[in-house]
C-alpha cells in the first residue's frame, strides 16, 4: 500500500425493499462496513453506498396486496432497512434508491449504448402466463422441480441445491407463484443482452480483479458449461422503468438493480463538489471500485454486470467480494426454532457491537458459511470484549482518576512492550485490506492479553496502598490505558459505537490509524465509564423467544394419532431415485455392513448398508437400484450414511435389493 491517499469507492449489495432486515443480512453490511471504516480511518478517501433495491414483480404484488402503491410500499421498507443498519453503526455515505431520475437516466444511457454497439437484440419468446392473474410471470413467479438434479419447489431462474441456471420452461411441472396454477406459454418479444459476446473479455477482467479462488472456481465452471444472453426486459405490468421506445416492455430489475450502485454514488457526487462521477466510472482514472456480495449472487455480478460496464462504456470494477450464508447454532436460520431474527430484535435485546465483534472474528475473505452459535457467542464476547479489551481501562483508569486527577504521566515505564502494540500496526492492517477480519482479532487479543498480564504482574492495586510507589502507580496505569488505546484504534472498524465512547474518555478530537502507534502522554483524561457490560444468557433467550413463530391454534392443527399409519402424503415426501453403485467395499470392524458409493446423476452419496451375508461386493458394482436420496445423513461409528438402498426380505443371506430396470438412468425419480 503506497503512502498516497487511495480514492475508493465501495457498495453492498442492495437490500430489497419488500421485507426486514435479518441477522443474516446483517453479515454483508457489517462486512463492508468494516472495510470501508478501516479505510477511512487509514486516510483514504472511501465513499461508502448503497440503495434500496425497488424494482419487479414481488414489490407490485406486495403492494397489491397492502392496498398501496409500490412507491408508498418500498419508500416506507426502505426507511426501515436503512434504520436497522443504521442501528448496527453500518455508516453509509449515501443511501438512496434505484427508482430514482438518477437510476434511470443510468439505465437507459447503457442500454442505448449496448443497443448502438449491437450488444441488445431482440427475439420472440414463449413465456410463463398465468390466465387466472392474466399476466406474464417472471422466472421467480413459477416454481417446479429442477431439471438437473430433479429437486422440488425451485424457482424459474435457477436452482437453490445444484445451481443449475434455465428458464421456467425447463421445470418439471411448473406452477405459478400467485395463483398454484399450471402456467400456459404464450409468445412475446424480448430484449435480449449478448453476454455470449464477453467470455474472453470477461477472462480477462477475472485475471485483473483478482478474485478468490472461490469465485474463480465457479466462474469456469460457468464459462465452461457456456455464457447464454440474457433476457433484460418484461412484460407490464411490471413496477420498473419502461425501456425507451416501447409502450408495454420494462427493465428486468436486475438491469437496474446494480446500476444502483452508480446511480446512489452519483446522488452523493451531486451534492460534494470534491467527488467527480466521471473519475470513478468512467475508465482511465486512478480509482478503485469494490462491490460486496453474498455467493447467491455471484453469477450477476461477476458476469453479466461486468459485462454490461464493460459493453456500455463504464469501467469494471477492481473486485467483487463474496461472503457465505449464516447458520446459527449449526443450522438454517429457522422460524419455529427463534433463530430466524429480525434485525431490529437484535438491536432491542443486545448492544450492536457485540454482533460487530462476533461476525469480525469469524469472517475470512471467502465464501465459506459461517455459524452465529450463541453458547459460543456469549462466551467470545464476554470474555474478549468485556474480560479482556475493556478490563484493562476499567482496572487502571480509576487510579488516574482518583490519584492523579485524570493525569496520564509524562513517559511510558517501558517504550519496549508500547512498541509491540505499535509495531503490530502493519500487520493488522494488512489483515483488514484482506478482509481477514478473524485474522485482525486474533491479534488484537492476543495484544490484549500481553497488556493484561502486564498489569497482573504490575499489580497497580497493591502499589497503591505504598505511597512511596505513587508514582509507578501512574505510570503502570498510563501504560495500560495506552496500551488499551492503541487497541481500540484498531478495533474502530469493528466496533466503532465502543471505539467512539474510548476516544470520548481519552478526550481526544479524533483518531486515525496512525493514532495506535503514537502514547498519549502527560495530559488530563476524563472520568470513565462502563464501556459494555456482559452479555447475559437471559437476553439472548428473550430474543429468541420473540423471534418464535405463533404456535398454530387447535382448530388449525391436524389431529395426532397414536397410530402407526400415516398418510399418502407422509409417503409423498419419500424421494426414491434410480441410482448405480461404482463401488462397493467391506467396512473394516463390520460384521454386516458395506459401503456402497452410489451414483444418482447429478452427485455422488455414500451409504452403508446391511447386506454384507446377502452380497459380495463384486456381485454389486455396476448394479442399478433403488434408493431413498432424501433420507437425512445419519452418523454412525463408521462414518456418516447419506442415504439408503431398499431391499426386502427376511435378513441375513435373504436381502432382495430393489433394482431398478436396465433401461433407466442413475437420477431418475420412481413415481
Amino acid at each position: 500500500m503506497g503512502s498516497e491517499p487511495r480514492k475508493i469507492m465501495v457498495s453492498s449489495a442492495l437490500p430489497y425493499a419488500n421485507g426486514y432486515m435479518h441477522m443474516g443480512h446483517l453479515v454483508e453490511y457489517i462486512q463492508s462496513d468494516i472495510w470501508a471504516r478501516f479505510q477511512k480511518l487509514r486516510g483514504h478517501q472511501c465513499t461508502f453506498v448503497c440503495a434500496a433495491d425497488t424494482h419487479g414483480t414481488p414489490i407490485m404484488i406486495k403492494a397489491r396486496q397492502e392496498n398501496i402503491s409500490p412507491e408508498e410500499l418500498v419508500t416506507r421498507i426502505a426507511a426501515e432497512q436503512h434504520e436497522d443498519l443504521k442501528a448496527f453503526d453500518v455508516a453509509f455515505d449515501n443511501f438512496h434508491t434505484t427508482h430514482s431520475e438518477e437510476n434511470e437516466m443510468l439505465t437507459c444511457r447503457m442500454f442505448e449504448a449496448l443497443r448502438d454497439a449491437d450488444y441488445i437484440y431482440t427475439k420472440t419468446i414463449e413465456q410463463a402466463f398465468d390466465e387466472q392473474e392474466k399476466m406474464f410471470l417472471p422466472d421467480r413467479f413459477v416454481k417446479g422441480t429442477c431439471p438437473r438434479c430433479k429437486t422440488e419447489e425451485q424457482y424459474g431462474d435457477a436452482c437453490e441445491n445444484c445451481g443449475a441456471t434455465y428458464t421456467p420452461n425447463d421445470l418439471i411441472e411448473p406452477v405459478s407463484v400467485l395463483s398454484g396454477s399450471k402456467p400456459v406459454w404464450k409468445d412475446s418479444e424480448h430484449y435480449f443482452f449478448r453476454l455470449s459476446a464477453f467470455e474472453q473479455r470477461l477472462r480477462d477482467w477475472m485475471q485483473t480483479a483478482k478474485l478468490h479462488q472461490n469465485i474463480t472456481s465457479k466462474l469456469e465452471e460457468w464459462f465452461e458449461a457456456g455464457l447464454q444472453d440474457w433476457d433484460i426486459s418484461r412484460d407490464a405490468p411490471y413496477f420498473g422503468f419502461k425501456i425507451p421506445g416501447t409502450e408495454d416492455k420494462y427493465f428486468y430489475v436486475w438491469l437496474d438493480a446494480p446500476v444502483g450502485y452508480l446511480a446512489s454514488f452519483l446522488h452523493y457526487c451531486n451534492q460534494h463538489d470534491d467527488l467527480n462521477f466521471d473519475d470513478y466510472w468512467m475508465p482511465g482514472h486512478d480509482t478503485e471500485v469494490y462491490h460486496f456480495i453474498g455467493k447467491d449472487i455471484v453469477y450477476f455480478h461477476t458476469l453479466f454486470w461486468p459485462a454490461v460496464l464493460e459493453g456500455s462504456g463504464f469501467r469494471t470494477p477492481n473486485s467483487v467480494f463474496a461472503h457465505g450464508f449464516l447458520t446459527i447454532n449449526g443450522k438454517k436460520m429457522s422460524k419455529s426454532r427463534g433463530t430466524f431474527i429480525k434485525a431490529r430484535t437484535v438491536s432491542d435485546n443486545l448492544d450492536p457491537s457485540c454482533l460487530r465483534y462476533y461476525y469480525a472474528a469469524k469472517l475470512g475473505p471467502g465464501m465459506d458459511d459461517i455459524d452465529l452459535n450463541f453458547d459460543d457467542f456469549i462466551a467470545r464476547v464476554n470474555s474478549d470484549l468485556v474480560g479482556k479489551l475493556v478490563n484493562i481501562a476499567s482496572r487502571c483508569a480509576g487510579f488516574i482518576a482518583k490519584r492523579f486527577d485524570g493525569q496520564l504521566a509524562d513517559e511510558l515505564c517501558d517504550p519496549q512492550l508500547f512498541a509491540q502494540f505499535s509495531d503490530a500496526s502493519e500487520e493488522i492492517a494488512t489483515h483488514f485490506e484482506r478482509r481477514e477480519y478473524s485474522k485482525a482479532i486474533r491479534a488484537v487479543m492476543t495484544l490484549a492479553d500481553t497488556a493484561n498480564r502486564y498489569i497482573d504482574d504490575k499489580k497497580p492495586w497493591v502499589m497503591a496502598k505504598n505511597e512511596d510507589q505513587a508514582d509507578e502507580v501512574q505510570a503502570v496505569c498510563t501504560q495500560g490505558l495506552n496500551m488499551f488505546r492503541s487497541l481500540m484504534v484498531y478495533l474502530t472498524p469493528v466496533v466503532p459505537a465502543l471505539a467512539e465512547k474510548s476516544r470520548q474518555f481519552f478526550d481526544e478530537d479524533e483518531w486515525a490509524w496512525a493514532t495506535a502507534t503514537t502514547p498519549l502522554l502527560g495530559r488530563k483524561i476524563n472520568k470513565f465509564k462502563p464501556l459494555l457490560t456482559r452479555v447475559e444468557p437471559a437476553q439472548v433467550e428473550k430474543m429468541v423467544e420473540q423471534s418464535k413463530e405463533p404456535e398454530v391454534t387447535t382448530a388449525e392443527k391436524p389431529q395426532e394419532s397414536d397410530s402407526d399409519e400415516i398418510t399418502i402424503d407422509d409417503f409423498a415426501k419419500v424421494d426414491l431415485r434410480v441410482a448405480r453403485i461404482e463401488k462397493a467395499e467391506p467396512v473394516e470392524g463390520a460384521d454386516k455392513l458395506l459401503q456402497l458409493t452410489l451414483n444418482l446423476g447429478d452427485q455422488s452419496r455414500v451409504v452403508f448398508a446391511g447386506i454384507k451375508a446377502a452380497y459380495t461386493p463384486e456381485q454389486l458394482e455396476g448394479r442399478l437400484v433403488v434408493a431413498v436420496a432424501n433420507l437425512k445423513p445419519r452418523k454412525m461409528r463408521f462414518g456418516t450414511s447419506q442415504g439408503m438402498v431398499l431391499a426386502a426380505g427376511p435378513g441375513g443371506e435373504d436381502i432382495f435389493l430393489l433394482s431398478a430396470d436396465s433401461g433407466a438412468e442413475p437420477g431418475m425419480r420412481i413415481k
